[in-house]
């Protein structure tokens, strides 16, 4: 399928990629030869000085050729919407990973470079579709997203038959993980977030939950995986709220929810019993809903990737919403607990990424803003491997190019869906770091390995 010359390239191109902010774990991977570099380009000289004497030599690999000009990558963000936030992180984060990558093919003599090619989804499965339509007629079957699953969903069958290739960062829905096709995910599927939450529920000393959730498909898969894996370690999940959506307004879920919880509290106490919201931004509406029931507020609630560090959550003009999430606590001393994969630990990438979005938007990035560079740096390495524009050659180098890809998010392991490998999960709270004024916290994880939880 694939043969040595483009190898032997894309061994150097990485290389390169190194010395823009690799990281550490670089050094770890057994597959790389050279453990520590200095590049010159386009002779491509490498010295290594990691350990024993220093050793210099030239590599002069066959590179392919055919690429000129403006390469184009298509970014499907969710620039407005209940997703806004998370489309404004990750695009920045995309536009770093072009700097870098140019940077790159400038030093390297290349004919061609990227571009980023913006365009609002609005977090909305039809909105989307009609924007990689847009992006096919004008030549761009190269892209980046959907966010959301529903999305993803919606355009899996166009993609498929119009060999569109697309690396979503954070579409998680476990019945989107199909082999061989042209969707790929560089995060894990909600099968691993249902084990998280499950296991915080349960040590949380939660026994009976009541979901309330988006009913689309990353909804409806996460909570299906939560009360799969809550149930085995001896829960239950009792009667919930599910929702359509686009949805601003909650004062008939709100009311249906009290009534849900007054029965079951009724019956175990409220100490027994939680809410798990399955959100995007629509919560914060949602909270403001539940708010008018003091029963609302004596049992704890619990979230998901999907409301990790919105802005909305913590707005200074909605104090009560920020109150509300920081003070909905049981026996471990954190309220409304969000999962979300975790992208740790820090790499040099990973640091130049949270920086940026620090930099430009004045808040903590969430984990798929990290994949998302990712994506940029497989998309560049696949390019130079194949040395054409053409879907169907990335589709084919991609699995491999990852194996070696070392990123913001570490090493990037694919499964035989083309999804991430399972990862560790972050905790993240909404807490008052000092007087009226909110913010989001990284508090502990849930550990893949052991199925088990640590805190800070």
């Amino acid at each position: 399928m694939m043969g040595q010359p483009w190898k032997t390239y894309l061994v150097v191109a990485l290389i390169v990629g190194l010395l823009l902010g690799a990281g550490v774990g670089w050094l770890s991977k057994p597959a790389v030869e050279v453990p520590g570099v200095t590049v010159t380009a386009p002779g491509v000289t490498v010295t290594t000085t990691v350990a024993g004497p220093t050793v210099t030599k030239t590599v002069t690999p066959e590179v392919p050729v055919g690429l000129t000009g403006e390469v184009l990558i298509g970014f499907l963000g969710s620039m407005t919407g209940d997703l806004a936030s998370y489309g404004e992180n990750e695009a920045a984060a995309a536009q770093l990973a072009v700097e870098e990558v140019n940077e790159l093919l400038k030093e390297s003599g290349a004919k061609w470079t990227l571009k980023l090619v913006v365009e609002d989804t609005q977090t909305l499965p039809d909105v989307c579709l009609e924007k990689v339509e847009s992006f096919a007629a004008r030549g761009i079957r190269l892209l980046i997203g959907p966010l959301s699953s529903s999305e993803l969903s919606n355009i899996m069958a166009y993609c498929n038959a119009e060999k569109v290739l697309t690396i979503s960062q954070s579409s998680t829905a476990p019945v989107l993980g199909i082999p061989d096709d042209f969707v790929f995910r560089f995060c894990p599927n909600d099968r691993w977030q249902g084990r998280a939450i499950a296991r915080l529920l349960w040590e949380d000393g939660i026994r009976y939950v009541i979901p309330t959730w988006r009913g689309e498909a990353w909804g409806d898969g996460l909570e299906d995986k939560g009360k799969e894996r809550f149930e085995e370690l001896g829960g239950t999940f009792l009667e919930g709220v599910r929702y359509s959506v686009p949805r601003e307004e909650f004062s008939v879920e709100a009311a249906t929810l009290k009534d849900l919880v007054t029965s079951a509290v009724d019956e175990y106490g409220a100490d027994k019993v939680a809410v798990w919201a399955i959100s995007f931004g629509e919560i914060s509406a949602y909270f403001k809903e539940a708010l008018q029931y003091d029963i609302l507020k004596q049992v704890k609630w619990y979230g998901s990737d999907g409301t990790v560090c919105t802005p909305v959550l913590i707005d200074p003009a909605d104090p009560e919403v920020s109150e509300f999430c920081a003070v909905t606590k049981g026996p471990t001393p954190y309220g409304f607990i969000n999962p979300i994969f975790s992208p740790l630990p820090a790499t040099w990438k990973y640091e130049k990424v949270r920086e940026r979005v620090l930099t430009e938007l004045g808040r903590e990035p969430d984990s798929y803003s990290y994949s998302v560079y990712d994506i940029v740096w497989a998309y560049a390495n696949a390019l130079m491997a194949v040395g054409k524009y053409d879907p169907e050659a990335v589709k084919a180098v991609l699995p491999e190019v990852t194996r070696e890809l070392f990123g913001a998010t570490g090493w990037v392991d694919l499964d035989e869906n083309g999804d991430r490998a399972p990862t560790n999960y972050d905790l993240w709270v909404v807490e008052e770091v000092e007087a009226g004024v909110y913010d989001w916290v990284r508090v502990g994880s849930w550990i893949l390995a052991t199925d088990t939880l640590e805190w800070l």
